[in-house]
């Protein structure tokens, strides 16, 4: 029997190591998705493949068991069970089932009209990210016992530790479960879980069918991506064919028979597609009964599974009457509507039927024709719900050449639109590989406190005599108690960026998986037009050539002496003035470099570990006020000392020194490396030299982003965002960076003795120097916007990565501190102009009334007349 991983194995190294039944559980196939390369596809999940219900509904039912047996009857009994849209809605209700008594709810990426969200979260590495917890009572999220989430996969945990974030922070409890079909968890990802537990004070467990890992090569997602388009036909995959025409030869082939996968019972002559007239669907009413919910959306109790169960047999006898005559049946629901499709499923298995069961899905996965990859076809559909992400394409796998007589498709009453049944709908698709089509609606559940609106079927009834004239008034949702927000401990390395874990603590938030990143000119011209904050989105990463590269490490050999005497300099007068230990705290991400230095200079001459975190502070939205919550939860505010890498013309110093106007015992003042601007009096150095960390973006930032404060992804009680671009690491220099500089403390170790001794006694208030010069030069140069003028050597590099330049004025004579400016402004086409009587050695300016018309058909900057 072929594994159906191996076509994909063979081409991109990727290894599945495991338990035996691994290959049994999982094959593999390619996706459509930036994101991540493959998909590890489940032959026992009913998602994909199509798959007996008794084989689904076991597998998940036996999990559920199992975390009975872990928790006890008591505890079971007390227990809410929560699944994962859409993959994971019908296992989360089968452990549910297992477990006995325990109510369920799933999460939701389809919002409901009137349902307040009572949570929310974010996954990893979907094509869809976010997530809605809408259940009809709020209380359920409330209740003390312990909490069941179900995945079908357990990968990086992500997902998992964003869930458990967001509800403890509002509803803590002592006891979590995780439970998935496989733990695929790497090495790296493996004491997660506990430190965790122990961050927030509660026990979290794991459940899971088989344990294995994903061995990943370099390159794999490059790789990927090109065999999807080399291997994907838009006319084949559109039919439903694959990407070999025909693709009729098994769906789900491949498959373990230990996992009862349908390999076994394909028909040696598969039905092929049809040739002639759709035939009609067959719409069947299942007598479904009045006020039972369609699903987990809203919550699912106890109450509710009796009366379903009471209910199945009849809703199979409706089916089955429909069915006829037909051999081998396909029972297909409908994304997130997966618990119902397989409990009728179920049914007419248990009645005597030959049936198999699958969903469609929103994920596009690519289709090939061979027996060792695991999606054979794929049907092409409009999504048929009027989905709050507007429209898209939806898809059925393994379907088409699977050999059904029939199918049954299953959908909720809102997905019963005119797209459904329209030509091209999944309807059409179907009956063109399946000649009877058999339809049932279920009726979309809406809480009680909801006002019900007219269904698809009868929204054109004419009113009748007997028809109220207004509505009963709903009922007010009830609303369940919340503690206070409780502050997750902070990120660290290796999982948060390539710092070592004792080098920095990120009170930040991890964005890694959702897509920020936007091309500058999109940027600038959303920024200057008022339509978006910088803060946003994120730049697209710079990837330097290899000349830029060499004239980086050019820069930090000539300067990291320099660098090393600044880092002594400012430290050993912060020890001064604001010791014997004082708190480091940088400013993300352009400090947190040199906080890094400080620290390792305190331990270095004085056997000091001072503590260092990374906080983010946004111009003009302030500090992250959540992060400074947990500061003086953890320290005292006076020996909090923030950190960053240079001034320009002082902007984040006074937004820095507002901020803190509303907090008690923080020193509004700054240390930098650098002070060219003369806007602090905690300093390494006024001169503006080339510090090389600012020569490049996150590759030298311990892979972190710029930090990200937008509505939708940073809530009241949540840190600022940012990202962790893992798959940089093979072009990181951020730890060779602090180590070259490092290298140098003993060399300097005099001067810096010095130099600080003259510092102690000197005068050092700011002169402000800078921002005159800055206001000086925007008005001279026509701009009127002293936030498009970005002194120094440091905001000119910004500049030239980050935004649209106009020009980079130069101070005149200027030597290599230089050279990596004028590269870049080579590479983007701006003028470098030379002048005297610049207090800093170059100013990037932005292009002052930017939209995409202001630069050439080449993409680079129009020079100024």
């Amino acid at each position: 029997m072929v594994w159906s991983g191996t076509w994909v194995a063979e081409r991109l190294g990727v290894e599945l190591k495991g338990d035996d039944q691994l290959p049994d559980l999982l094959g593999l196939a390619l996706r459509r998705n930036p994101k991540r390369a493959h998909l590890l596809v489940s032959n026992v999940l009913g998602k994909h493949v199509p798959q007996r219900p008794g084989v689904v509904h076991g597998h998940g039912h036996a999990l559920g068991r199992r975390v009975r047996e872990l928790l006890g009857p008591e505890e079971a009994a007390r227990s809410l069970v929560l699944g994962y849209a859409e993959t994971a809605t019908g296992l989360g209700h089968s452990v549910a089932d297992g477990l006995g008594s325990a109510p369920y709810l799933h999460s939701t990426r389809r919002p409901v009209a009137g349902v307040a969200a009572a949570g929310g979260f974010e996954e990893s590495h979907s094509h869809a990210t976010s997530h809605l917890l809408l259940p009809e009572d709020p209380r359920l999220l409330a209740t003390p016992g312990p909490l069941v989430l179900v995945d079908d996969e357990f990968s990086t945990g992500n997902t998992v530790l964003n869930t458990i974030r967001d509800l403890h922070a509002r509803h803590p409890r002592e006891r979590y479960v995780i439970v998935a079909l496989v733990d695929m968890r790497s090495a790296a990802d493996l004491g997660r879980l506990e430190s965790f537990g122990h961050e927030i004070g509660a026990r979290i467990d794991l459940v899971a069918g088989a344990t294995g890992t994903v061995r990943l090569p370099d390159g794999v997602l490059e790789k990927g991506q090109a065999l999807v388009a080399a291997h994907e036909t838009a006319p084949a995959a559109d039919s439903g064919a694959g990407s070999g025409a025909g693709a009729a030869s098994g769906a789900g082939a491949g498959s373990g028979a230990g996992s009862g996968a349908m390999s076994g019972s394909v028909p040696q002559q598969p039905r092929g597609p049809r040739t002639g007239p759709a035939p009609t669907p067959v719409r069947v009413d299942l007598g479904w009964p009045e006020g039972l919910p369609d699903g987990g959306r809203h919550g699912f109790t106890p109450a509710h599974a009796a009366a379903l169960d009471a209910a199945l047999p009849g809703m199979a006898a409706r089916l089955s009457a429909a069915l006829g005559d037909a051999r081998r049946v396909l029972v297909l629901g409908f994304e997130e509507l997966m618990y119902a499709p397989l409990r009728l499923a179920l049914a007419l298995e248990r009645a005597g039927t030959d049936v198999r069961y699958s969903t469609t899905t929103r994920s596009p996965v690519l289709a090939v024709d061979d027996p060792g990859y695991a999606i054979r076809t794929r049907l092409v559909f409009p999504a048929h719900d009027e989905p709050a992400d507007g429209p898209g394409e939806r898809y059925a796998y393994n379907v088409a050449g699977g050999g059904f007589d029939a199918v049954v498709a299953v959908v909720d009453s809102v997905a019963d639109t005119p797209v459904l049944h329209a030509p091209g709908g999944l309807l059409d698709r179907l009956a063109a590989h399946i000649p009877h089509v058999v339809l049932a609606v279920v009726p979309s559940y809406v809480p009680s406190y909801v006002p019900r609106s007219p269904s698809p079927a009868t929204a054109q009834a004419p009113a009748t005599a007997q028809a109220p004239a207004t509505a009963p008034e709903a009922p007010e949702a009830p609303e369940a108690p919340e503690r206070s927000s409780m502050l997750p401990e902070p990120l660290r390395g290796p999982a948060f960026s390539s710092y070592a874990p004792e080098e920095v603590g990120w009170l930040l938030q991890d964005l890694s998986d959702v897509e920020l990143e936007a091309p500058t000119e999109e940027r600038e011209e959303a920024i200057q037009s008022g339509g978006a904050h910088y803060a946003e989105s994120l730049p697209v990463e710079y990837q330097p050539s290899e000349h830029y590269q060499r004239l980086y490490a050019s820069a930090l050999d000539a300067s990291a002496a320099r660098i090393a005497r600044a880092v002594g300099t400012v430290t050993e007068t912060v020890l001064a003035e604001r010791g014997p230990r004082p708190v480091l705290v940088s400013l993300a991400r352009a400090g947190t470099p040199v906080g890094v230095l400080m620290r390792r200079w305190a331990r270095h001459r004085h056997g000091v570990d001072l503590p260092h975190y990374a906080v983010s502070i946004v111009r003009g939205r302030g500090i992250d006020a959540n992060a400074l919550r947990w500061l003086a939860e953890h320290h005292d505010p006076a020996d909090v000392v923030f950190v960053d890498g240079w001034t320009g013309k002082g902007a984040i110093t006074r937004e820095l020194a507002q901020a803190l106007g509303e907090f008690d015992g923080f020193v509004p003042e700054i240390a930098v490396l650098a002070d060219p601007g003369s806007c602090v009096r905690t300093y390494g150095t006024r001169e503006d030299f080339l510090i090389p960390s600012a020569c490049l973006n996150s590759t030298v930032s311990g892979l972190i982003s710029r930090t990200v404060l937008r509505a939708d992804l940073v809530g009241p009680h949540d840190f600022h965002g940012a990202k962790f671009y893992r798959e940089l690491a093979g072009a990181d220099v951020s730890n060779a960076f602090l180590d070259t500089v490092t290298a140098r403390f003993d060399e300097v170790a005099g001067e810096v003795d010095s130099e600080v001794k003259e510092l102690l006694s000197a005068d050092r208030t700011p002169t402000w120097e800078g921002w005159a010069a800055v206001e000086r030069i925007s008005e001279e140069y026509g701009i009127h916007d002293v936030n498009l003028v970005k002194p120094g050597v440091g905001e000119t590099t910004r500049v030239l990565l980050r935004r649209v330049p106009w020009k980079i004025l130069a101070q005149r004579g200027a030597g290599a501190d230089l050279a990596h400016v004028r590269l870049l402004a080579e590479q983007r086409g701006v003028p470098v102009e030379e002048v005297d009587d610049l207090p800093y050695s170059c100013v990037g300016l932005i292009h002052p009334r930017f939209t995409r018309g202001a630069t050439g058909a080449d993409g680079k900057a129009v020079v100024s007349q």
